[in-house]
């Protein structure tokens, strides 16, 4: 280990500034017990070397995940796993089934999660993740587009993390920093890294967000990618905001996991519009994601919804209206009487 991690770092300065950067984010971090989502690219191949110097006594394993693309992603994987056992860290690899190989990027974007949710269950740990400042950009560009709401606009700088693993929190301690300091910190320390073809295929929308519409919004108005930024902090303390209303004056309880009740007499008032803030953070924490339709048509029925209705939602999701209360439900499980 110490002769491989001594290659990378020898021949610089031991704090750059895009190594004091990267390093003041890590400290910022609270003590735990991390799991790196580790691709092979540049990025999270930085924030595998930096974490394994700032904090490598609380790094619980590694996780690189092969979405059977094709050599790149195959050698990418490889990369990690040496470079992890070459740092005496331990390492868990995942890799998309041989018949699925050809799915969309949802898809590869879902099974990778649920690789790492499972190994962050496994080892009791917070999955951390490599996204940068021009990430975060990015998405909420992509947001843009789809015309999401408050909550969407969050993106990545929300603290509650929710649509990615449920209720555990995702660490990002690199969000803040932009892409081009972690490309500094790469070149300076050396960081081996596979650069993965599809990053510049124009056929998935990020790219094209990345490489094309971005760029021309920026020379069209300077200061949109700061802008952008701007919007997804104010909308990340909005969340906050309803999250903290929803702990303070709803009191959900979760009877059981995808089952969250609300008692009804705080909601009796409620208009149309305030289901529409309320719904997406409700379903949240049963584990259950509304699209635009499904809050529109659950805001629209909440307020003359009587006891023992119900509306359907997207994913075999329900809600049902009990006596005294509303019950969300993530499956097809028995009503329980209000």
């Amino acid at each position: 280990m110490k002769a491989l991690y001594g290659e990378y770092v020898s021949h610089v300065p031991a704090e750059s500034e895009a190594a004091a950067a990267v390093h003041r984010s890590l400290a910022a971090l609270p003590r735990g017990r991390w799991l790196l989502a580790v691709s092979g690219g540049r990025d999270s191949m930085v924030l595998l070397e930096a974490m394994a110097s700032a904090r490598g006594a609380e790094i619980a394993g590694v996780a690189t995940f092969d979405h059977g693309t094709g050599p790149a992603a195959r050698e990418a994987c490889a990369l990690v796993e040496r470079t992890a056992l070459a740092l005496q860290l331990p390492v868990v690899a995942g890799r998309m089934p041989a018949d699925a190989a050809a799915a969309n990027e949802a898809a590869w974007r879902a099974a990778r999660w649920r690789f790492l949710e499972g190994w962050a269950d496994e080892m009791r740990a917070t999955v951390v993740t490599a996204h940068s400042r021009d990430d975060q950009i990015e998405t909420v560009v992509q947001r843009l587009l789809r015309e999401a709401g408050a909550r969407g606009l969050a993106g990545m700088q929300s603290i509650l993390a929710s649509t990615e693993l449920g209720s555990r929190a995702v660490c990002r301690p690199l969000l803040e920093v932009p892409r081009a300091t972690i490309a500094d910190y790469a070149t300076a320390r050396g960081v081996r890294f596979v650069e993965d073809p599809s990053n510049a295929s124009l056929v998935h929308q990020r790219n094209r967000v990345r490489h094309e519409i971005l760029p021309a919004l920026e020379r069209a108005h300077p200061g949109f990618g700061a802008w952008c930024w701007e919007i997804s902090t104010r909308a990340a303390e909005w969340r906050v905001g309803v999250a903290r209303f929803v702990d303070e004056t709803l009191t959900p309880v979760c009877l059981e996991e995808g089952e969250l009740v609300i008692g009804l007499s705080p909601l009796r008032a409620l208009t149309v519009a305030g289901w529409k803030v309320l719904w997406p953070e409700l379903a949240a924490r049963a584990g259950v994601t509304m699209d635009r339709r499904g809050i529109v048509r659950a805001s629209n029925w909440a307020p003359t919804a009587t006891s023992g209705s119900e509306i359907q939602l997207a994913g075999g999701a329900r809600i049902l209206r009990t006596r005294t209360t509303f019950v969300v439900r993530r499956s097809e499980q028995r009503a329980h009487g209000g």
